[in-house]
């Protein structure tokens, strides 16, 4: 996690970010504490990332790289605005014992890819359309020795994977089917026939913006209807409110960089 320090909307790269509606950057470094705090309530080691002057978004870790049994496929951004947050996280793992792999294709990182190591041996879900070039797609396979499912994202209020769908825990999914293509949809269904399916109403609410460890699950405290359909599936729902990090986009899932060392 990268804390909000310099948190701030100055420019507009997705559809929820909004220049004239000033940031409460107290209140969001309050949220993100809460969320980390509840992380480590939880029984779950979090790392911090140093946040650096002029990248408003490096709160967005999970953007930051993508990581798989011990290797790591690091991002390159489309956004300028962005593109130095790749290198400060390529410096975290460079301390660490982790096998990284700078890419050649854009891709930002966890924001579209997910890993569910329980399903067909090991499965990555992949998103592009917005973001991610389908060519980073077939990067990652190589660089982490998985199969990637390549998903097209349509509606540009869900212009990240992990906006759109998130793993429940190693084998099962909850998405929102409209924010893909036709052809996507059919696959998603055929490879997830048990997936918790969500409807417009929680993904607008970032109730895929979520963090799973397969028992819990923690989302913000909008999302009450998501919250619902993940008891009903066997889950603990965990509510945290991040009202501030919605204004640039992103919510639970966005602020963490899953560790899979």
């Amino acid at each position: 996690m990268c804390p909000p320090e310099h948190f701030t909307v100055d420019y507009v790269i997705n559809p929820w970010m909004d220049t004239t509606v000033p940031v409460d950057a107290a209140l969001a470094v309050k949220q993100w504490q809460l969320l980390h705090d509840t992380l480590t309530d939880l029984g779950h080691a979090v790392h911090v990332l140093d946040a650096r002057p002029g990248l408003p978004d490096m709160v967005y870790a999970a953007n930051g790289a993508f990581s798989v049994d011990g290797t790591v496929y690091g991002a390159r951004f489309k956004h300028p605005q962005r593109s130095a947050e790749a290198a400060a996280h390529q410096l975290f793992y460079a301390g660490g014992p982790w096998t990284f792999a700078d890419p050649v294709h854009v891709n930002e990182g966890e924001g579209d890819f997910a890993y569910l190591p329980g399903a067909y041996g090991g499965l990555i879900l992949a998103g592009h359309g917005f973001r991610t070039e389908p060519a980073a797609h077939v990067e990652a396979q190589e660089v982490l020795g998985r199969p990637v499912i390549s998903l097209k994202l349509v509606d540009p209020a869900f212009y990240h994977l992990d906006t759109a769908l998130a793993a429940l825990d190693d084998r099962h999914i909850t998405y929102y089917p409209e924010a893909f293509s036709a052809m996507s949809q059919r696959v998603l269904r055929q490879l997830f026939p048990d997936a918790v399916i969500a409807d417009r109403s929680d993904a607008e609410a970032f109730g895929l913006n979520l963090v799973s460890d397969g028992h819990h699950v923690i989302l913000n405290t909008e999302a009450t209807a998501m919250a619902d359909k993940v008891r009903a599936a066997g889950y603990t729902p965990v509510h945290v409110e991040l009202s501030e990090l919605k204004r640039g986009g992103g919510s639970v899932k966005c602020a963490v960089a899953e560790l899979r060392p």
